[in-house]
């Protein structure tokens, strides 16, 4: 369970993106970000471009009532979303997941901005938040590896639908700091 002071779905704000609650209005602009094949290529859910497929993505993020949209304070464009949950082995803890960008910002600092602006959040209330990877998304745990997180151990997890094979990461406070004097 998160602390019950931790707010799972804060407006948040940095230099080129927002972070907002995940809302039933913003289906669209999220499927539109999501619509692409390639997005997912890496992915367990390889047909989550798939319209059908992705509402149901979206019905489980909304349940969840801890997802947010990212959006590019420029455009209004919401260019993908990320979430906290508690991971299924340290209930009393906080992770970081869910988390897709529109290629777009695939390379650049956005990705960087949008766990900073979670990390900083969740480093109010947690010590260390943890990361769940599936071992065929190399991109993510190198991303991962990239804020000063590391490989703690593997588990088989309930996450989603059906338990999985993850690699696990965590990332403390003094890490990220560490981290983020060389970013």
């Amino acid at each position: 369970m998160p602390s019950p002071d931790f707010d799972c779905q804060p407006d948040l704000y940095g230099s080129t993106l927002r972070l907002k609650p995940l809302a039933d209005g913003d289906f669209e602009g999220m499927f539109q970000a999501a619509a692409d094949p390639d997005i997912w290529c890496g992915h367990p859910a390889r047909d989550r471009y798939k319209r059908e497929v992705f509402e149901a993505y979206f019905a489980s993020l909304l349940a969840t009532k801890k997802a947010l949209a990212v959006i590019e304070s420029a455009s209004g464009d919401i260019v993908g979303t990320s979430s906290y949950y508690t991971p299924p082995d340290l209930p009393n803890s906080i992770a970081i997941g869910f988390t897709f960008l529109v290629r777009a910002k695939w390379g650049g600092n956005a990705n960087r901005e949008l766990k900073q602006l979670m990390l900083e959040h969740a480093f109010t209330a947690y010590d260390i938040v943890y990361f769940h990877i599936a071992p065929t998304n190399i991109r993510s745990q190198t991303a991962t590896m990239k804020l000063g997180a590391v490989h703690l151990y593997d588990a088989e997890l309930k996450i989603s639908a059906a338990p999985a094979l993850a690699k696990c990461y965590g990332l403390t406070r003094a890490q990220w700091e560490s981290a983020s004097l060389f970013a």
